[in-house]
């Protein structure tokens, strides 16, 4: 009898160590392999357009003239990546430059809206990147912001290398939040990289994922995303608890604006409150946007949102 039970036990656990390890598998391809992945360039334009009439037109009419240039990099994992760049509205009154970075499954195009807001209303050179993966940038699965973090700092190196401003912020949303705070803890960030906005990043890839695997398929993480953490370490060399923003943001020294929808149940609001938690050193802010869902706080208040920015940049640059 006893026997029996052992032979039973292992069998179980054998099986279960087997349908994670698949689910696992399955998560990690279905997360960092999506079919689109901000490739879609037409279907993301129009996207852009229904939230932001007019903005594509904006950009085009910049574009065609050959105020905003295509340019490329090679990344710290030696893909050619993408980015489109401008002077500011009026060059001789540049007051700095801002590296724009997207979110999952975007590109370059869908937060022009913020690109106008640095350009036109601030007063700032942009380059906005088009992430590993992601867009027109090669690659070979999404980073969810952890080796995407390098890449922003080449393209913040190269934008310097450009216009040779000595003060520059990142401003990331989403994934390109969780991005700009995950950079945000390099040791060896250039001394022009002097502020940083997140806009609704999550607190670590373990944790979004968590929620996603609660959300949408209604599992516990034990054992799916452990499984899909250990695969994702062997394929591209990074794990799930190691890519979090709170751990880069507790090294961080420079200036950082949080902001997060109050309704955003993508990532969960209260990412946020750890998230600036997590910063103990530097200057910081948060703003909690009233009634946003994710990633739409500039849509539901533009002009709040801007002047959160302004004024939050006019204190990092004194600093």
């Amino acid at each position: 009898m006893k026997r029996s039970l052992i032979i039973a036990l292992a069998i179980f656990s054998v099986a279960l160590a087997l349908s994670g390890c698949l689910a696992g598998r399955y998560m990690c391809d279905y997360a960092l392999l999506p079919e689109e992945h901000g490739n879609d360039i037409e279907g993301d334009r129009a996207k852009t357009e229904s939230r932001y009439p007019g903005i594509l037109a904006w950009y085009d009419g910049l574009h065609e003239r050959g105020v905003f240039k295509d340019t490329t990099i090679t990344g710290e994992q030696g893909y050619t990546l993408h980015a489109v760049y401008a002077p500011a509205a009026d060059p001789s009154k540049a007051a700095g430059t801002a590296v724009v970075v997207h979110g999952y499954t975007d590109n370059h195009i869908c937060f022009m809206n913020l690109v106008r807001m640095y350009r036109d209303d601030l007063g700032y050179n942009v380059m906005v990147p088009d992430l590993h993966f992601h867009g027109l940038s090669e690659g070979k699965a999404v980073q969810m912001g952890w080796l995407d973090r390098l890449d922003v700092k080449r393209f913040a190196i190269l934008a310097h290398e450009i216009w040779g401003d000595d003060f520059m912020v990142v401003h990331g949303v989403s994934m390109g939040g969780a991005t700009t705070m995950m950079l945000s803890g390099e040791e060896d960030l250039p001394e022009y990289i002097r502020a940083f906005v997140d806009d609704c990043g999550y607190s670590s890839v373990w944790d979004q994922f968590a929620h996603n695997l609660k959300d949408t398929f209604h599992l516990p993480p034990f054992p799916v995303l452990n499984s899909a953490s250990i695969v994702c370490k062997r394929r591209y060399g990074w794990g799930f608890k190691e890519a979090s923003s709170v751990k880069q943001l507790a090294k961080c020294e420079r200036p950082m604006l949080f902001i997060h929808g109050d309704k955003d149940d993508f990532v969960p609001t209260e990412h946020v409150y750890k998230n600036y938690e997590a910063k103990t050193k530097g200057y910081k802010e948060i703003w909690i946007a009233p009634g946003s869902e994710h990633a739409m706080a500039y849509k539901d208040h533009p002009e709040e949102y801007t002047e959160h920015v302004r004024a939050f940049l006019e204190k990092a640059r004194i600093m």
